[in-house]
């Protein structure tokens, strides 16, 4: 090995250059040489933050966040991000998915591509996603936390316990705020002033009081994987999905006006 691989930099050397001409060296010294380098662990930090689900910078403070969750990332939780966002971006609420386990960079498969244009998204938005994992720092930002089943709950809630009474299976959500109309709900929200967060905050404390009124069987508050299944099993997802989604936007537009 050659000595000068731990002295540094000549004068007048950038460290990237010294690194990259030691690289060339340990090359040539044989497979078994170790190899420094030609990047540091700050340079690549933007990128693995982009990728492990560090939050977005372009969501205001005051913007109310809403956080889709399921495993890998790529079926369930994106098709609902999509969805909602459609319907919710236009006053002013920002959504987004992670994975427990997800398949990081990986796109939407073509069988949730399809269901999502079937909806009425904008194909561009349904392709641009890439998969990424679910991050504490995610959980900190979003005002609601919509899993695709009770593991991804369970998951979440141990990740950040303080975290539990804003988080729910996205059918359990649709369950619980359905025994609330939206009245009830608006007048939740007026007794918390103006503040987006404020008033979404008192609508969920309403939607929790629920909790034992509508019991479930639990297996009614998962929504189907479908990951490389059939295109049966993507539709009836779908079906589980979308009606629960469709509460999800009542009860946050009754919180927003």
């Amino acid at each position: 090995m050659n000595p000068q691989h731990d002295d540094g930099p000549p004068a007048g050397m950038s460290r990237r250059e010294w690194r990259e001409r030691q690289n060339s060296v340990t090359a040539a010294d044989g497979p078994s040489a170790p190899v420094v380098p030609a990047s540091t662990p700050a340079e690549d930090a933007a990128p693995l933050a982009a990728i492990l689900g560090a939050p977005e910078s372009d969501a205001p403070a005051s913007q109310l966040t809403i956080l889709t969750v399921c495993t890998g990332n790529i079926c369930r939780s994106p098709l609902a991000e999509v969805m909602l966002r459609a319907d919710l971006e236009p006053l002013g609420v920002h959504v987004h998915s992670a994975g427990t386990h997800a398949l990081v960079g990986h796109g939407m498969p073509e069988q949730a591509l399809e269901l999502a244009a079937q909806a009425g998204v904008d194909p561009a938005t349904a392709s641009a996603h890439l998969a990424r994992y679910l991050v504490e720092p995610l959980l900190e930002e979003a005002d609601l936390v919509l899993t695709m089943a009770r593991e991804h709950r369970s998951h979440v809630v141990k990740m950040m316990p303080n975290r539990l009474r804003r988080t729910f299976t996205v059918r359990e959500f649709a369950r619980l705020s359905s025994t609330l109309s939206t009245d009830d709900a608006r007048a939740a929200a007026d007794t918390a002033g103006s503040s987006p967060h404020d008033r979404f905050a008192a609508v969920l404390r309403a939607v929790n009081d629920q909790r034992g009124v509508t019991p479930s069987s639990g297996e009614d508050d998962d929504v189907i994987d479908p990951y490389r299944r059939s295109r049966e099993t993507y539709a009836r997802s779908a079906a589980e999905l979308t009606p629960a989604l469709v509460e999800v936007e009542r009860i946050v537009r009754a919180a927003l006006k």
